[in-house]
């Protein structure tokens, strides 16, 4: 017994032994490995390094040539990398008053100076919420011995908002240029000297106004395949369906279809290559069919905060830089019913994203008309003079909508409208007590479409089809609300069209 606890003692002892050197060898590799790869100062911050680097305002170098050593490709690609996060991190402190960080990113003397603006903030208490949209630096100098940089900053675009506690004062726009000299510090460029200088007068871009002549005859419907809704672009992606889908919308007489991008599924910032290729597969079989696309920016995002600006710029400048040239292009909505996000994101936030976004896309593609895609008609008085016309969805009674109408149009400036979702659902079963059908339906789309003929309004339906299976994030997991949402297609799950499809078919093409 005392010779097996001997033997038991020895191998614990020898297996403590082997990981504790284990440990120190482990230990020993990943200091070398550091020591040789260079520390990154995203992971020194409070911040993780996912968040400086999220930071992707739209920068362009307008200017290369230079007095002094040629500028190395690398090496501008690390002045643009600190100095945008020299930015992301003194945001970062003016709206905490917290000023960790900046240690990192400026030199004493420019320390010494957003300290004393902090402590004053923090005084008063004030913050300052702020981020940048575009910068254009100018290289003006760049030492010989490669560790001083000298650059101008030309009309940087910054969105900022100033709070004393829980209210806010006072949001602007500005557009102002920096002339900027960075210095190479321990391996790093931390700003050294930043001063304001004098800024041209922005130029005012003229706004696409879309006829209202042309602009009444689009009819069409929303649109997802039958087997995937609210998931046109996923693993299930079939052109063959889409293909055959849009010969059907074609041959009903409709001319227009409403698509919808998720922001997270096409990769937030960093859109996914084959996403895009999907997005333009849509496109050409939409030109084959003789239709016209209406899409819809940033499904499923609820963010709107100040500091994924940005982040949101990116995406939409790739998805409508990859399209703005194709023909089956209609315009750009730039987000599904904002207007419900109102209480739980707060509404003077919404509409800022919302403004500014307006103002992105016009720049990445100024020749397409944009919209918002409101939830109401209350709600589409919001933003009309930034817009080129007006949409909002109308699911009330088709009494309701002449009168509702008429008041969007006292306030639009006479900008045309378009319902951009209408409908009814065909349900009938327990959770609405059997007061549905398909004979409703029809008599709705009948009084609707007469409205929205005799009102020169162009609208789109919702939806080609009945689908299946509902996706929770949609409409939640309440029967009463699944199963009429089901139901709203103008074709059948089992492929029969119902009455309303008819309908529609011969009213569209009067």
């Amino acid at each position: 017994m005392n010779s097996r606890n001997k033997n038991l003692y020895r191998a614990l002892l020898l297996l403590a032994f082997v990981g504790i050197n284990a440990a120190i060898l482990f230990g020993i590799g990943a200091v070398w490995v550091y020591m040789n790869s260079g520390a990154d100062k995203a992971s020194i911050l409070h911040l993780t390094t996912g968040a400086g680097d999220n930071y992707q305002p739209k920068i362009v170098w307008e200017e290369l040539e230079n007095e002094g050593r040629p500028m190395e490709q690398q090496t501008l690609l690390d002045i643009q990398k600190d100095y945008l996060r020299s930015w992301y991190v003194r945001n970062v402190a003016f709206a905490s008053n917290d000023p960790y960080g900046l240690d990192d990113y400026f030199t004493d003397s420019m320390r010494v100076k957003l300290k004393r603006v902090l402590e004053l903030n923090r005084t008063n208490g004030t913050t300052v919420k702020q981020t940048t949209l575009t910068h254009h630096p100018r290289l003006e100098f760049y030492s010989s011995d490669g560790k001083l940089v000298v650059f101008t900053d030309q009309d940087v675009e910054a969105y900022n908002e100033v709070w004393q506690g829980e209210e806010k004062l006072h949001t602007a726009r500005q557009i102002n240029s920096y002339r900027v000299l960075m210095l190479l510090e321990d391996g790093f460029w931390r700003i050294r000297h930043f001063e304001e200088i004098e800024t041209p007068e922005e130029s005012v871009s003229t706004q696409n106004f879309v006829s209202q002549a042309n602009f009444k005859d689009l009819k069409g419907l929303n649109y997802y395949p039958a087997k995937t809704p609210w998931d046109l672009f996923g693993v299930d992606f079939d052109g063959d369906t889409i293909k055959s889908d849009f010969q059907k919308i074609n041959q009903m007489g409709l001319n227009t279809v409403r698509i919808f991008i998720p922001y997270q599924d096409f990769g937030e910032a960093d859109v996914k290559e084959e996403k895009l290729d999907k997005l333009k597969t849509v496109f050409d079989l939409a030109e084959e069919s003789d239709l016209k696309l209406l899409v819809t920016l940033f499904d499923f995002y609820g963010d709107y905060d100040l500091m994924d600006w940005n982040r949101t710029h990116r995406h939409a400048e790739t998805i409508v830089s990859s399209v703005r040239e194709h023909p089956a292009l209609l315009g750009w909505d730039i987000k599904n019913e904002p207007d419900l996000d109102f209480e739980s994101r707060g509404k003077a936030e919404v509409l800022a994203w919302l403004e500014e976004m307006i103002r992105q896309i016009k720049k990445f593609d100024p020749d397409h008309p944009v919209t918002i895609g409101w939830s109401s008609a209350s709600a589409a008085v919001h933003l009309t003079e930034e817009l080129d016309f007006i949409s909002y969805h109308f699911y009330e009674s088709p009494e309701m909508f002449a009168p509702s109408l008429s008041e969007v149009r006292s306030q639009i400036n006479n900008k045309p409208v378009m319902i951009s979702e209408f409908g009814i659902s065909s349900y009938s079963g327990i959770w609405n007590v059997f007061t549905s059908s398909e004979e409703d339906q029809a008599n709705y789309y009948s009084k609707m479409v007469s409205h929205f003929e005799k009102e020169n309004v162009s609208f789109l339906s919702w939806t080609l089809y009945d689908f299946e299976n509902i996706p929770v994030e949609v409409v939640g997991r309440l029967p009463w609300r699944r199963a009429p949402q089901r139901n709203y297609g103008l074709i059948g799950r089992d492929g029969r069209t119902k009455r309303a499809y008819e309908f529609m078919k011969m009213i569209s093409k009067k």
